[in-house]
């Protein structure tokens, strides 16, 4: 029966009864005494008798011959006599009269009291069962992957202010591992479905470039034109592999001490185009980070071919270098700007997506690539458009001295 209450009604009860009890117990303790001792303090009769006897004794003692010093002190104690017995009888009459009014005063009390006492308690289950309640709610919320509501007035003590924060925070930090892993889910069935694509397609590309190869030997010259078509798409067929196969797996092997700043130079002058202006600013001589270089060097690379793709002839890319920190910890970042006409505001979100892309014959899986080498080094990477035009993707890795390795 209890059990089936309410928790705010058993949390009122329980303080009512906490509260009550004692007071109850107090109150008929005090009744039981006061109605059992003021009888006893003011039992005249007793009294009468005493005065009785002891004024029968004092006219026995007047006829006697006595000193004048006895005679005062027999008087002296008549007069005792006499005012006690006078205070019993206004005590009988003190108690006749208001040991009822006391022993209703205190039931009074114990009334007031335990009004006072259901005020209190009600107060205190509501400040305790109110944000307990809506706790409770919101894990049923987390644990269904709701999104909390918005913050609203403080009601409750400023503990559960504390645990509303923590819940909140908790619950991001669930929605963001949710996130994560449905994205992680994600790629790996990219990266699946890029690496069995990339298979798929360079069984038959191997004889197919073995056939062209024998072509271009004994081919007549009518079909030269045949057969550079043949060369090209083969070309292109191959570098889409490639880039599957790339795709399609994570970094791995040991990693190395990688020089940032000697990793940009290189890669500016094997990537950009010589009609394209490169500006190069790194901050220091040797800038290590530890990693694979070949994956951090083709991350770099695609994000460089995009920005000369963007800037086109006669364009601008500017490459910095410097450091930062990620996580609370050193950090590297390369940022690459150039001087295209942006990249709209809708697209921003799926730039990153695999087999999205706006070239002709692209495969989509450039920056998809970048991001996933960044990522694999616990890095992250970001891109934006600012307002004085062009696109900016900025590299941030975690860095490690050698020495430290």
């Amino acid at each position: 029966m209890f059990k089936s209450l309410a928790f705010r009604s058993r949390l009122l009860l329980i303080l009512a009864a906490l509260a009550l009890v004692p007071a109850i117990g107090v109150t008929i303790a005090w009744s039981v005494g006061v109605g059992r001792a003021l009888p006893l303090i003011g039992e005249a009769a007793a009294w009468e008798r005493v005065a009785g006897s002891g004024t029968r004794a004092i006219e026995s003692l007047r006829g006697a011959e006595l000193t004048p010093g006895q005679r005062a002190a027999l008087q002296n104690h008549e007069r005792e006599l006499g005012q006690s017995l006078t205070q019993a009888r206004r005590l009988e009459f003190i108690v006749g009269r208001f040991g009822p009014l006391l022993i209703t005063a205190a039931l009074l009390g114990l009334g007031v009291l335990a009004l006072i006492v259901w005020r209190v308690a009600g107060h205190l289950s509501r400040q305790l069962s109110r944000p307990l309640n809506e706790l409770v709610g919101w894990t049923e919320r987390i644990a269904q992957g709701e999104v909390l509501p918005p913050a609203s007035a403080v009601r409750g003590a400023p503990e559960f202010e504390t645990l509303r924060e923590h819940m909140r925070a908790m619950s991001d930090e669930l929605a963001k591992g949710r996130s994560r892993e449905l994205e992680a889910e994600r790629l790996r069935a990219f990266r699946e479905s890029a690496r069995r694509f990339a298979h798929e397609l360079k069984n038959p590309l191997t004889p197919i470039q073995f056939a062209l190869s024998r072509l271009e030997r004994d081919a007549p010259p009518s079909l030269g034109d045949a057969v550079e078509v043949l060369r090209t798409e083969t070309n292109r067929l191959n570098e889409m592999s490639r880039a599957f196969a790339q795709f399609g797996r994570l970094p791995e092997g040991p990693v190395s001490d990688v020089d940032v700043g000697e990793m940009v130079r290189y890669a500016s002058r094997a990537t950009i185009p010589s009609d394209i202006a490169v500006e190069l600013s790194v901050e220091s001589d040797e800038i290590m980070v530890r990693g694979h270089h070949d994956a951090l060097q083709r991350a770099l690379s695609n994000v460089l071919l995009n920005a000369a793709d963007a800037s086109g002839p006669g364009g601008r890319i500017e490459v910095d270098v410097g450091r930062t920190t990620i996580a609370g910890a050193d950090a590297i970042a390369i940022h690459v700007r150039d001087s295209g006409p942006g990249i709209p505001p809708e697209r921003i979100q799926t730039i990153w997506e695999p087999y999205i892309t706006s070239k002709p014959g692209g495969t989509g899986l450039g920056l998809a690539i970048a991001r996933q080498a960044i990522l694999a080094h616990d890095g992250s990477i970001d891109i934006r458009c600012p307002p004085g035009g062009g696109t900016v993707v900025t590299f941030v890795l975690p860095t490690q001295r050698p020495s430290a390795a």
